[in-house]
């Protein structure tokens, strides 16, 4: 068995020699000197590809572990029991077995051999050996496990020096009366879009949702682990998905209207095949209190946002927008809706009765901008997405009624991290940095003040930064939690498992 000290020198052998922890001991056993070298030679011949991937962070030291920002909210409560540990540890390691895969898939084959490992599949199995070496020292060295309780976090993705030189503490007051300028306008154009609906084309999910009292059913069956997250198969987070699939009501004037699938093609950017139409979906959660909330994200792509004028700073290839359900944690009834576009921008909130802004909210950066609410809805109920011509705003979300429309599929989000190259290969659609090359907008000029890269480009899930005064990113943990109040959840849970 290696011992705890055995796997700090691990860290301290990949170059993280600011690791606070006891000294390394004079020597270190073959197979920890091996993890060590096989770490830090993976992640230098990934880097030096160009093909790190980017959606959750390696952990200073911790070799062959990553983290998000829920887990990491999760690290109070995993210290709280040894079973709830052991539940903590393992969605690490399951974001750096998917993080690896995607960087050993997009690796060329002439990057091989790597230390010993002739191929990607060697090099999976290598690293999943010596991520998982972790799991005795951790639970039997309470200094070791503090460690990377304390270093297991996602930093913001706000530069603060970009902020520094930008004189945002002055320039922020323009900025900011532009976003509420802008919400202003967006109110008007949503109550413009219910008075007088223009032309639409609407786009539903294939298949039928359960009834409600049925989706209820199934929804308080589900299992929870030791940290209170909701345990599914991977067939039954297909199910999920698929029951709450939104319907969708485009108002098309060009092909830039037109959602699909991404491919790589010739150009920097990936493409989008217009004649497939995809929603890439995702499971994500929130936590609320003691209750950790199932989220629903789904994603469509359209292959630009044109030009409205010959200063449009807005305009550029590719456009996104993100739609997310929110579900209780008690029957699964959509709770909250809220929406971005690609770039992180345009955060908008529907909330139904069940959820109510917070009192005393700030009123000097960007918050939680509501413009309409929801009626209630009850378990296994859909929602109509309305979006505009050419700019892609949200300008409504009610109930679906259940009309008929032209079919979409749904498509798992992680695609997207290892698209098919006409080479034959595979690349991600995101680079090293977590922004889509190709995608940048002429705003990232006026807007770098605001300290967010390249602010207008599309990103990946956990880049997504969406205030530009203020600091606010779309998978912060307790993003619904601090802004709104969910009476219903406010009681303490009754069980965590």
């Amino acid at each position: 068995m290696t011992s705890p000290a055995a796997l700090l020198g691990i860290a301290l052998l990949a170059g993280c020699a600011n690791l606070r922890a006891p000294a390394p001991p004079a020597a270190l056993d073959a197979e920890s000197v091996a993890c060590a070298r096989w770490f830090d030679a993976l992640d230098a011949t990934v880097d030096r590809a160009g093909v790190r991937d980017a959606e959750a962070d390696r952990i200073d030291g911790f070799g062959g572990l990553r983290v998000d920002r829920f887990s990491a909210s999760l690290g109070a409560r995993a210290a709280t029991s040894a079973t709830a540990f052991a539940a903590w540890l393992a969605r690490l390691q399951q974001l750096e077995d998917e993080g690896r895969a995607v960087e050993l898939g997009n690796l060329p084959r002439t990057a091989f051999p790597i230390d010993g490992a002739a191929d990607a599949a060697a090099a999976a199995s290598r690293s999943r050996a010596c991520s998982q070496r972790w799991n005795a020292p951790l639970h039997a060295d309470a200094a070791l496990r503090a460690t990377l309780l304390e270093r297991a976090q996602v930093p913001d993705r706000y530069a603060t020096w970009q902020r520094a030189i930008g004189l945002y503490p002055l320039v922020r007051w323009p900025f900011f009366g532009g976003v509420q300028a802008w919400q202003r306008r967006h109110e008007e154009a949503m109550s413009r879009w219910s008075a007088q609906p223009p032309p639409t084309q609407r786009f539903t999910a294939t298949g039928a949702a359960l009834p409600p009292a049925a989706m209820a059913a199934w929804w308080r069956a589900r299992p929870r682990d030791a940290l209170g997250v909701p345990r599914f198969t991977p067939a039954e987070v297909a199910f999920l998905l698929a029951a709450y699939a939104p319907a969708l009501e485009i108002q098309a004037q060009g092909d830039f209207d037109r959602f699909g699938r991404l491919a790589w093609g010739a150009g920097q950017a990936p493409a989008v095949d217009t004649d497939q139409p995809v929603l890439y979906q995702r499971l994500a959660h929130m936590r609320y209190r003691d209750r950790v909330l199932v989220q629903l994200v789904y994603s469509l792509w359209f292959p630009e946002r044109p030009e409205q004028g010959p200063l449009d700073i807005l305009a550029g290839t590719l456009d996104a927008v993100v739609l997310r359900i929110t579900l209780a944690p008690e029957d699964g009834r959509p709770l909250l809706v809220d929406t971005i576009h690609g770039c992180g921008c345009y955060h908008l909130f529907f909330p139904t009765p069940a959820v109510e802004p917070r009192a005393q909210a700030p009123t000097t950066i960007e918050w939680a901008f509501t413009p309409a609410s929801l009626r209630a809805l009850q378990a296994g109920e859909r929602v109509t997405v309305r979006l505009t011509a050419q700019t892609h705003y949200v300008v409504g979300i009610a109930r679906d009624d259940d009309a008929p429309g032209a079919p979409y599929a749904l498509a798992d989000e992680r695609a997207l991290r290892t698209l098919a190259t006409p080479a034959g290969a595979t690349r991600s659609a995101f680079g090293p940095d977590g922004l889509v090359p190709g995608s940048e907008r002429g705003e990232r000029f006026l807007f770098w003040p605001m300290g967010i890269a390249s602010a207008g480009a599309m990103r990946q899930w956990g880049h997504h930064a969406t205030a530009f005064v203020g600091r606010r990113h779309f998978d912060d943990a307790d993003l619904i939690e601090a802004r709104f109040a969910i009476p219903a959840l406010d009681k303490p849970a009754r069980r965590l498992n």
